[in-house]
């Protein structure tokens, strides 16, 4: 692992290489991924599966209790509100797990020569598996309640879109969170005021003034191009807009702290 300082645009050349090679070693992350999964539910009955029961008793639990106090109809707002947990789920994930990225990968990442690239894929791989075991209980209530997929380009360009800001996610709050401890604490306090502020357990319609504002949350837009399509609603173009330019910053941001700082990570856990 090569930790000279580097100068000009070497550090964005060698940070693009480090990225190629990390998808060359997908399998490897995958497989890193699915083996945390393994080891965190071993000697459990159910397993895995513990996510998807935790995931069915909290929207039960929650679908009726809020249904009846926003006073909307189950039919409506439990599909709404399955599907926005688990989606709000994987991004609080790759948030909070993303800041351990590296510092939870120091022993591989002093022991071996491996791109930092394929801590990152593990831990989106693993933020990936935990969403699929809860979107379970999402297809049996949409199975209920006959809500099926908009079938035009919005669902694949949502999900495609939704996993590489997960993936940037999770590379700019590894290298935050290797160089400040306290990143954390810190995100987990944010992300838990962006629970409430943003569309999850209650409806963006049923704000009547101000709606145009929902859009300076970058959460919202980054949730609404996957839940929208899939839920077989029509996403505005205004949402389309947002969530592709908070994209297209977030990776501008999470590209150029690794750039600068790849070669001090390994200093740093």
């Amino acid at each position: 692992m090569d930790l000279r300082p580097e100068r000009g645009l070497a550090h964005s050349v060698h940070a693009i290489k480090d990225t190629r090679d990390g998808f060359r070693l997908f399998r490897l992350g995958g497989t890193l991924g699915w083996l945390d999964i393994k080891l965190r539910y071993r000697g459990s009955m159910l397993g895995p599966f513990w996510m998807t029961l935790s995931t069915a008793i909290m929207v039960g639990a929650m679908g009726f209790l809020y249904a009846a106090l926003f006073n909307i109809n189950l039919r409506v707002y439990l599909p709404f509100l399955s599907f926005s947990l688990i989606l709000w789920g994987y991004l609080n994930s790759a948030v909070s797990e993303g800041c351990s990225t590296f510092t939870g990968s120091v022993g591989l990442i002093h022991a071996l020569r491996m791109p930092f690239s394929v801590h990152v894929l593990r831990v989106t791989i693993r933020g990936l598996l935990t969403f699929l075991h809860s979107a379970a209980v999402v297809a049996i209530v949409f199975v209920i309640f006959g809500i099926a997929p908009r079938l035009n380009w919005e669902a694949p360009a949502g999900v495609l879109l939704w996993l590489a800001d997960m993936y940037a996610i999770t590379l700019l709050f590894g290298v935050l969170g290797a160089r400040f401890r306290d990143m954390p604490p810190v995100s987990a306090s944010v992300m838990q005021i962006l629970f409430f502020v943003t569309p999850i357990i209650w409806k963006p319609d049923l704000i009547f003034t101000g709606r145009q504002y929902l859009l300076l949350d970058p959460c919202y837009p980054l949730v609404e191009i996957v839940r929208g399509p899939l839920m077989n609603q029509e996403v505005r173009p205004s949402i389309w807009l947002a969530a592709v330019a908070y994209s297209g910053l977030l990776w501008v941001a999470a590209f150029a702290l690794f750039s600068r700082m790849r070669t001090r990570l390994a200093y740093w856990v």
